[in-house]
């Protein structure tokens, strides 16, 4: 039985999330634990590490700043700016972008900086949503694997050292102690915690539905070789390391930067701010919510306790009424047309979501079979502790 963070509202169904003697999530403890921290010293550690890799007089950029169009990386884009660094702003282009998402990006790039948009086939693309959707229950799993390999393989090939990520999920998020202080993104990193899901680049050749794919079709996935990064000196910082991360903070000074919002909150959500880019990020959110008991309006509202914005009962009532529900729509687009590129019909797709839940978590018949309502939408068994 699921049980839950005394803090926040993180369960311990949650990968890689630990818990405490006093019941408290490893999310939270890392949370609290900024209080300790020197954030004078680590921003003075940060404009140090900075000055080394400014090209003075140079042509040639500073830093590669990944950047999906969200208030994250508008936020980045805006500090490396701010502390006189001159960007190569990267955009890994989304598996389905939103009207809002591309709005976003443009306007990232009207911030004064250099821009570079890589958009891989989007036939293969189709493919490995379809396989990724099939295989490990994440429709998004190409597109978690391209925004950490394509900025990578720029940076290589451009010559540009230093790349700046955002925040260390596994600090942010929760994680294993000895990943949660990490400042700098690695192989390693990628391979466990890098959104793969236990399925790499190279199992794909050869899963049924990937016959007509080449492994030079693979390549804007595949991570460069230990060689090519250590012959390249290509490192990653996790600003979120020296600088006071808050997704909400971030978004507010995006805002003021001309960075658009939803018009409402985001369906399966909690805010109007967050995961605006991707059609399909609705499905893959949903996902999540089957196999472990919780969605994205729990890792929000989660976020938002820690900071004493809501208590802990606030955010239990908004998780019960957001998280979770059947992904019909997204963003304002029906689910049959963002499944429409991947050739999977609504019916298949209910009975591949059914093939990932987790009848543990959820109330089922007396036949073992799912109890959904009227909108196909599960009841979990247990919302909290006790």
């Amino acid at each position: 039985m699921i049980e839950y963070c005394r803090k926040c509202l993180l369960p311990d169904s949650k990968p890689d999330l630990s818990f405490d003697a006093h019941g408290v999530c490893s999310a939270c403890s890392s949370f609290f634990g900024r209080g300790v921290i020197d954030w004078a010293a680590r921003k003075a550690e940060l404009i140090r590490i900075l000055d080394q890799y400014k090209r003075k007089g140079a042509s040639k950029w500073d830093c590669i700043v990944p950047v999906s169009g969200g208030k994250d990386s508008t936020y980045q884009t805006l500090k490396m700016l701010e502390l006189g660094m001159n960007p190569l702003c990267v955009t890994a282009a989304t598996c389905d972008l939103s009207l809002v998402g591309r709005k976003n990006i443009e306007n990232i790039k009207s911030l004064g900086v250099d821009h570079v948009e890589v958009s891989p086939n989007k036939k293969v693309r189709a493919k490995l949503n379809r396989v990724g959707l099939i295989q490990v229950g994440d429709i998004s799993w190409p597109e978690h694997v391209g925004i950490f390999t394509i900025p990578v393989r720029l940076a290589v090939q451009f010559g540009v050292p230093l790349i700046i990520w955002g925040e260390n999920s596994q600090n942010e998020y929760g994680g294993p102690a000895s990943d949660a202080e990490n400042q700098t993104l690695t192989r390693r990193w990628l391979e466990e915690f890098g959104g793969l899901l236990g399925l790499r680049v190279s199992d794909l050749l050869g899963i049924e539905g990937m016959e007509q794919i080449r492994e030079r079709d693979l390549a804007l996935y595949q991570y460069p070789s230990d060689d090519e990064l250590k012959r390249s000196g290509v490192t990653g910082l996790f600003l979120g390391h020296f600088l006071p991360w808050d997704g909400y903070s971030n978004a507010l000074i995006a805002q003021n930067a001309g960075f658009l919002c939803y018009e409402k909150i985001v369906e399966g959500s909690a805010v109007d701010y967050e995961n605006l880019d991707n059609y399909q990020t609705g499905i893959h959110d949903y996902f999540k919510f089957l196999k472990f008991g919780f969605g994205r309006a729990t890792d929000l509202v989660s976020l938002h306790i820690r900071r004493g914005r809501l208590t802990r009962e606030e955010g239990l009532q908004i998780v019960k009424m957001r998280d979770g529900k059947f992904p019909w729509m997204y963003l304002g687009k029906r689910l049959e047309d963002i499944l429409r590129p991947l050739d999977v019909g609504v019916e298949e797709f209910i009975s591949i979501c059914d093939r990932f839940t987790n009848k543990k978590i959820f109330r089922v018949d007396e036949k073992g079979g799912l109890i959904k309502d009227k909108d196909g939408n599960l009841t979990k068994v247990k919302y909290d502790n006790g």
